[in-house]
């Protein structure tokens, strides 16, 4: 968020390489498991990872993070960045919460005059550099006018070039007044501040970003940029789309995440804009290769040749996941985590109550990291859920849109198969 007036994007993909497998509603012994996709997890090594685990109220991690403090005119922002747990500290749950205060309790100057506002920006510019790879987090965005939530990337080199011949990559970027969308977007020299090279993604029928978490990535590689959100890309950048201007994208980056509050994008908050607001980050992960830890995600398909399926592609905790006809929704897309998760819509194929018996159905849930959503690939290509011991079913067995999805004993069965691109 070095340059004024521009705007940014965000994504998430993940991806995912099975053999076939059988299986069946009979019981049977277990035949043996490897772990998920295991030639994409040795080609994507995780390399940064942070889930925030900790008590509440800790602060973060300083072998990872470190705070940038103080004010920001370049952007014209109104917040005082500060340091310690005030504006930033985990909730206990698994989260990093990054606090906007309306508030100066140390009586902070900011450019304008005495600040209004504080809130926190954590780099890792100290503690973690990378060139290509996945690049990950989920997150709930805050609200509001003048609320200005970014995850995004800066070249290493910074001190020595200078920016925007550093390079910056911003992975999601959201201005309040735009509830429903997020944006992305490259810097560099000839395409910087609102020349930036970008695309927006907006969630359909209305939906607000700050309803739910959402999942940001993007897939960097030697000549190559994607860009997803909950696994669905929706911008490719490459040297072509520079104008003949220089691509600065072949060097380490550092990670950065801030909560900004006004500038000349956003503009200021107003009599409508509550504070407390608050960035709420699930986790951080970074891959060393991208489409190893990534990639654009894809169908798994089963008894009958038909697909694993959100109904009705809601994102609602404890949707169905069912069988039914192929068709390319983001419903179908589905991409596998280095934690060894299969993730659609930004949350996971999940064991109702975390049950472990015959019949336990799959649905989908929030990413948290139980064994109830874990998936190992059997030796017969049968999707194997360790904590159980037992295979994903297809319920009868029946092909019949809409058939439920469980886990039962490994028999081998073909309703027991499942393939993945």
């Amino acid at each position: 968020m070095l340059s004024t007036s521009r705007r940014r994007v965000g994504l998430f993909a993940l991806a995912l390489a099975l053999v076939t497998g059988s299986g069946g509603a009979v019981t049977a012994a277990a035949s043996p498991r490897v772990p998920l996709a295991p030639q994409a997890a040795a080609a994507a090594a995780a390399s940064f990872t942070d889930d925030f685990d900790g008590a509440a109220g800790a602060g973060v991690d300083s072998s990872k993070w470190r705070f940038e403090t103080g004010d920001n005119v370049s952007n014209h922002e109104r917040q005082y960045y500060t340091s310690g747990t005030h504006n930033a500290a985990l909730d206990g749950q698994g989260h990093l919460v990054i606090t906007a205060r309306k508030e100066n309790p140390a009586n902070y100057q900011c450019w304008y005059g005495t600040c209004q506002y504080t809130s926190a920006r954590l780099n890792t510019a100290q503690t973690f550099t990378q060139a290509y790879g996945h690049f990950e987090t989920r997150m709930k965005i805050p609200r509001g006018q003048g609320m200005w939530p970014a995850f995004w990337m800066l070249g290493n080199d910074i001190g020595s070039v200078g920016w925007p011949n550093s390079g910056e990559v911003d992975i999601m970027e959201n201005v309040g007044f735009e509830p429903g969308s997020v944006h992305g977007t490259i810097h560099g020299p000839g395409y910087s501040g609102s020349a930036g090279i970008g695309a927006g993604y907006s969630l359909p029928n209305g939906q607000a970003f700050a309803d739910a978490f959402h999942t940001f990535a993007v897939d960097w590689a030697p000549n190559s940029i994607k860009w997803s959100v909950d696994g669905n890309v929706y911008e490719t950048r490459t040297p072509a789309d520079l104008n003949g201007n220089r691509w600065v994208f072949d060097h380490p980056f550092y990670l950065l995440m801030n909560l900004a509050v006004g500038g000349y994008w956003p503009g200021d908050p107003d009599g409508s804009t509550s504070f407390p607001q608050q960035l709420v980050v699930d986790y951080v992960h970074v891959t060393t290769s991208a489409g190893g830890g990534g990639g654009t995600g894809g169908a798994i398909t089963g008894y009958g040749g038909k697909c694993v399926d959100v109904n009705a592609a809601s994102t609602a905790n404890g949707t169905a996941i069912q069988l039914y006809d192929c068709n390319g929704s983001a419903a179908q897309q589905w991409t596998v985590g280095s934690d060894g998760t299969l993730r659609a819509l930004g949350k996971c194929l999940d064991l109702t109550a975390a049950g472990t018996a015959n019949g336990t159905q799959a649905q989908l849930y929030d990413c948290n990291g139980t064994g109830a959503q874990k998936w190992q690939a059997g030796s017969n290509g049968s999707l194997v859920n360790p904590a159980s011991g037992r295979c994903l079913d297809a319920t009868g067995p029946s092909s019949a849109n809409g058939t439920r999805l469980q886990i039962w004993d490994c028999a081998g069965s073909a309703n027991q198969k499942w393939t993945l691109p």
